[in-house]
C-alpha cells in the first residue's frame, strides 16, 4: 500500500512527463492554415475601399500570397511582411515597404498605420473587412483579376 506523501507527490513524475506533450499538442491546435488565407482570403487582391467609413480615394492593395504572409501596395510603394494571429484575428508583424516618394504619400502612411492598428478580420464573400477594438475599420473589396 502506497501512502501519501505532500512532500512528493506522485503525480509530479507523470506531470513532468506530460508537459511537452501537453505542450507540443496545444501549439499544434493553432496550425498556421488558421491564418486568415484559408478562410476565403487566399488568392485575392483585395483592393481598398474606405477606412473608418470614408471612401480611401488613392489606390491600395492587400494580398495573402503564402501562409502566414502579406503584402500589398500603398498609394506609392510596395510592402510585405507577416500575419502574426490566427483567424478570426489579424496582426501584422514589421512591414517592409520600398522608399519612393509620390504626391499621395500622406494617403499611404494612413493606410499603412490603418493597417498596422487592426485586430480583428473577416471575410464576407467579395469584401474582406479588417477593425479593431476601437471600432477603426478597414473595407477592401476583392478585384477585378
Amino acid at each position: 500500500m502506497r501512502y501519501f506523501n505532500p512532500a512528493t507527490p506522485p503525480y509530479i513524475g507523470r506531470m513532468k512527463l506530460a508537459l511537452p506533450l501537453i505542450a507540443a499538442t496545444l501549439l499544434s491546435t493553432c496550425d498556421s492554415d488558421e491564418i486568415l488565407a484559408a478562410y476565403g482570403a487566399a488568392d485575392v487582391t483585395w483592393q481598398l475601399e474606405s477606412i473608418d467609413g470614408a471612401p480611401f480615394m488613392a489606390d491600395a492593395t492587400l494580398s495573402f500570397p503564402a501562409e502566414g504572409r502579406i503584402q500589398g501596395r500603398g498609394p506609392c510603394n510596395s510592402f510585405s511582411g507577416r500575419q502574426t494571429k490566427p483567424y478570426p484575428w489579424f496582426g501584422t508583424g514589421p512591414l517592409r515597404t520600398t522608399r519612393r516618394a509620390c504626391p499621395e504619400l500622406s494617403e499611404e502612411q494612413a493606410f499603412l498605420a490603418a493597417l498596422r492598428a487592426m485586430t480583428l478580420a473577416e471575410v464576407q464573400g467579395d469584401t474582406l473587412i479588417l477593425s479593431d477594438d476601437a471600432g477603426r475599420e478597414m473595407i477592401f473589396s476583392a478585384a477585378p483579376e
